[in-house]
């Protein structure tokens, strides 16, 4: 799977494995438990076995989450959210090179668990300052944190769409002079 990490939150990087939001279905990554149990992996937690009615819960978080940072937040998602995050996996503080670090620490089985992190990630994001974005290109629509010092940044990722978007800018500023 062709998997993006942009988000900056793994509540952000969850609802990206929808795509292409934009078109009227999208394109969905989580398209068995094996895909889910794959991107988790891939997001750092431990997963063994994962179920059809795991990969519903994801799906529905998912959306949840989408709903409630892009739009006017509604009760029913909410109570989505909050059901999912009510047993957040323990976490710590580890002191990482002089860097103090929160460490979720989730069961190998723990699918619950992961899930609830990420709905605890969104019960975090939800209320901050700190903007969620979709990506300003126009065949992306990705979602990210802007966390960039102005609270500017346009796309999901400067190595794939700011780069396109930069090179088309360009070529169009190229074509008008050669007229």
């Amino acid at each position: 799977m062709d998997w993006t990490f942009d988000g900056g939150r793994r509540c952000l990087d969850l609802v990206n494995t929808l795509r292409s939001r934009h078109l009227a279905e999208g394109v969905e990554l989580l398209t068995s438990p094996e895909a889910l149990a794959e991107w988790l992996r891939l997001a750092g937690f431990a997963v063994d076995v994962v179920t059809s009615e795991d990969l519903a819960t994801a799906i529905r978080l998912r959306e949840a989450v989408d709903r409630l940072l892009t739009q006017p937040p509604d009760e029913a998602d909410a109570a989505i959210v909050n059901q999912l995050a009510a047993s957040p996996p323990p976490a710590r503080l580890v002191v990482d090179g002089g860097v103090l670090l929160r460490e979720v620490s989730v069961p190998p089985d723990g699918v619950a668990s992961a899930l609830g992190a990420i709905a605890a990630d969104a019960v975090d994001l939800a209320p901050s300052e700190a903007p969620v974005r979709i990506c300003s290109a126009e065949d992306c629509g990705l979602r990210f944190c802007d966390t960039s010092p102005r609270r500017t940044r346009q796309w999901c990722s400067m190595a794939r769409c700011g780069n396109r978007a930069k090179a088309r800018a360009h070529y169009a500023r190229v074509q008008v002079r050669n007229r």
